[in-house]
């Protein structure tokens, strides 16, 4: 008796704990014996936590798609504003090649600007380079009767010379690159006073070579071709730094110059390469403002200084905020060169340019500070959260059911049927 009533009391042990696995999603086989299959229960505030994961990803998402796009949907939302106020007159076929036409020298001096930021460095003295490059080609065609492309030729590589120099005194004379470029820049501003006497250079009866002029005045596809000249510029200087070493050493370089160096990197000579880089592209610009202007003004490159810079700068904060590129630096350019022409259509004085200049600068960064500051909050809550629930012993994952005993694990006689003595 004693011996049937211990297993009966078993019996209803192993009979109550099967039920509870049920409970939890576990099953029993043919014999009786339980299998648990694991918990389904969630943890403690594990559904919130999942919003919370959720509701972080969101926030990521959100401030990069302002940093990114922000300063684009400005553009689109400037001309939509434009296009309502000047209905008649901004968006119009006309209105665009206009801006295309006169906004393509800027955009072509913001992208050379861009190239030494991306290493960290600056290049003031392109204001002064463009307005030395454009009357050094109206000397050489007008006063001297060079062919014009040998004119031009010349005036490109003496671009990329410049920029050698410039190179050579901020990576191995050690100089800043303020003061270097601005000290050479002052030398270029010398020496287009010395070129010009002080006064214009102007054609004469037979003016310049048509071949010369169409370098800007002709058109392409029904649009300007200085607007074919920037795409292509933009889309070089992408492959260069985005999709091959160079631009990628640059890069790294304007990041960290140490971590740089101890890599391998030979910091000083790809430094040159930027500034020369540089320089090859205001030679370029020059040579098209000569085609542009045709006469030679020694006071009309400081005109491009701010913009270029503006450019280069803005670009910096759309596309990929953060460093310089190329495609943010055309966004930047649209939005200046919509911006200025809606403003001129409207009357504004002249004081408005420099005024719009200035704003938008400011605008775009603190835009696109307010997207960075966004995005390091919602990355350090994500890391919050996700170390909250790797530690062990803070809020589990799950909560494992106890183990029960089958009669198959312990070798028990329980299973069989009861046996008296």
């Amino acid at each position: 008796m004693a011996t049937e009533t211990e297993s009966a009391r078993r019996q209803a042990d192993r009979d109550k704990s099967a039920q509870s696995a049920q409970g939890e999603g576990s099953a029993r086989d043919g014999a009786g014996n339980v299998t648990l299959r694991g918990s389904r229960r969630q943890p403690p505030g594990g559904a919130g936590k999942g919003a919370d994961g959720g509701g972080i990803t969101a926030r990521l998402r959100g401030g990069h798609l302002i940093g990114t796009y922000g300063l684009l949907g400005l553009t689109v939302l400037l001309f939509v504003i434009f296009a309502l106020a000047l209905p008649d007159t901004f968006p119009t076929m006309e209105n665009a090649s206009s801006i295309l036409s006169n906004q393509s020298i800027p955009a072509i001096l913001a992208l050379g600007a861009m190239i030494p930021i991306v290493t960290g460095k600056f290049d003031l003295s392109v204001g002064y380079g463009l307005g030395f490059a454009h009357v050094l080609a109206m000397q050489l065609i007008v006063n001297n009767g060079w062919p014009w492309p040998t004119a031009c030729l010349v005036v490109i590589i003496g671009g990329g010379i410049v920029g050698v120099l410039n190179g050579l005194l901020v990576e191995f004379a050690r100089i800043d690159s303020f003061i270097a470029t601005l000290g050479t820049g002052s030398l270029l501003y010398a020496c287009t006073g010395w070129i010009t006497d002080g006064a214009r250079i102007v054609p004469g009866p037979q003016g310049l070579p048509p071949a010369f002029t169409d370098l800007y005045n002709s058109k392409f596809l029904g649009l300007p071709v200085p607007a074919f000249y920037v795409l292509a510029l933009a889309v070089l200087l992408w492959l260069l730094l985005e999709r091959l070493p160079l631009g990628r050493y640059l890069y790294v370089i304007g990041s960290n110059a140490r971590a740089a160096d101890l890599v391998g990197i030979p910091t000083r000579r790809y430094g040159i390469y930027a500034f020369a880089g540089s320089g090859l592209v205001v030679g370029f610009a020059g040579v098209l403002l000569a085609a542009q202007q045709q006469i030679g003004s020694p006071s009309v490159g400081m005109d491009y200084l701010l913009p270029a810079f503006v450019g280069a700068l803005l670009g910096s904060t759309a596309i990929k905020p953060g460093r310089a590129n190329a495609a943010g630096t055309v966004v930047a350019v649209t939005i200046l060169a919509i911006g200025l022409a809606g403003i001129g259509q409207l009357g504004a004085e002249f004081w408005a340019t420099p005024l719009f200049n200035g704003g938008t600068l400011l605008l775009a960064v603190g835009l696109a500070g307010y997207s960075a500051r966004r995005r390091l909050r919602a990355g350090a809550t994500a890391t919050r959260h996700s170390l909250a629930t790797a530690t062990p012993g803070t809020e589990p994952a799950s909560e494992p059911a106890p183990e029960q005993p089958t009669p198959a694990a312990t070798g028990s006689p329980d299973g069989d049927a009861p046996r008296t003595p």
